[in-house]
């Protein structure tokens, strides 16, 4: 069962979204809140699989509320799967250094809302790689560019693999299918994966592939 904590100030969306969860198998609403805030304290409470969380919110947003979440929830901590769209672009980035593990669309249909949720619940760092994609490239140019940006992290320490390995996680490919790409087992892929990640002292997949675009291991548009 993944329970599941809904997120959003707007109540029709968010009444829409709870109704839909209870209604699917294996699925269970464990809370919804109205704004980042009581989305903190909710967490705390009921300890949910994952946050449907939206962005744009008054008071604590979502990107302030992901960064609480995550940096006091003890392990394992939520998947956090973010409600978004193409305008709210400025926050998107926010999120994923805050460690937001997915983008959902608003205007998304029910069975993608449902196949992110599960797909996220089920250990998916990223859901619909081609739009996250899309977005990272956009804010991890704007990154490199903004005044008192802070440094991405090096890449010598990591291994040539380990490096090819980044590269194709930032171009939005799964598991599987780097393992198909580099005839390696997918048990190989996510040992590379994770020895990335503590090397490079990141907590999520999103996050890697923030840095892959930073570091300009991945050029945007390319």
């Amino acid at each position: 069962m993944t329970r599941v904590l809904v997120v959003d100030d707007q109540f029709l969306i968010r009444a829409g979204l709870v109704g839909l969860l209870n209604a699917a198998p294996g699925v269970e609403v464990v809370g919804q809140a109205g704004d980042g805030e009581e989305a903190v304290r909710l967490a705390a409470k009921t300890r949910p699989d994952v946050i449907l969380m939206d962005i744009r919110m008054p008071g604590m947003n979502g990107v302030e509320a992901t960064e609480r979440i995550l940096a006091d929830t003890a392990e394992p901590a939520p998947r956090v799967l973010v409600l978004t769209t193409f305008d709210l672009d400025e926050y998107v980035y926010g999120a994923l250094r805050a460690g937001a593990s997915g983008f959902l669309l608003k205007d998304s249909g029910p069975e993608r809302l449902l196949a992110a949720v599960a797909a996220v619940g089920g250990g998916d760092a990223l859901f619909a790689p081609s739009v996250t994609r899309r977005l990272v490239e956009a804010f991890a140019r704007q990154a490199r560019s903004a005044p008192g940006a802070k440094p991405p992290p090096d890449l010598a320490t990591l291994t040539s693999r380990e490096l090819e390995v980044l590269k194709l996680i930032a171009r939005g490919m799964s598991n599987l299918e780097i393992a198909g790409r580099l005839f390696i087992s997918e048990a190989t892929v996510k040992t590379h994966l994770n020895r990335t990640m503590t090397k490079l002292d990141l907590g999520s997949r999103a996050q890697a592939v923030v840095v892959a675009y930073e570091t300009g291991l991945v050029a945007p548009g390319r």
